[in-house]
Parts: C-alpha cells; structure tokens; sequence
C-alpha cells in the first residue's frame, strides 16, 4: 500500500488497502491512523475533494469509522 501526499492543512498523507477495506490517514501535526471497513469510494473521493480536511472530517471522522493508531 503506498501512501499519497495530499494539499491540506491537517492531512499529510492517504493511503488506502483494497483487499482489507482499510484507510490510513497521517497528519501533519504527528499520527497515523487506520480506519476500519471504509468503502474504496470514500477514498477515492477523498483524493479529489476541493478541502480534504472538510471532507476527512464531515465523512470519515463524523462518520463513526472505526479505528486504531498505528
């Protein structure tokens, strides 16, 4: 699984497992997570949204997904 650098404030960088359904989110301010059971659109929306923080946010952390720090 390669992690991508994205443009945001909070987010560094996102990574996604297709096999296990697993996000991985590192964040410029130290921490990397794996969320649970994320569905690949998502992610895939995720990488095109104008504010990926907004976004992680509003659909991703709001959203209940489990997860674990890594």
């Amino acid at each position: 699984m390669n992690m991508i650098k994205v443009e945001s404030s909070n987010l560094e960088s996102v990574g996604y497992e297709d096999s296990q359904n697993e996000l991985y989110v590192e964040f410029k301010h130290g921490g990397t997570y794996k969320y649970l059971n994320v569905d690949k659109g998502i992610y895939d929306n995720l990488l095109i949204a104008e504010s990926k923080g907004k976004f992680f946010d509003q659909n991703i952390k709001k959203a209940g997904y489990k997860y674990t720090k890594i």
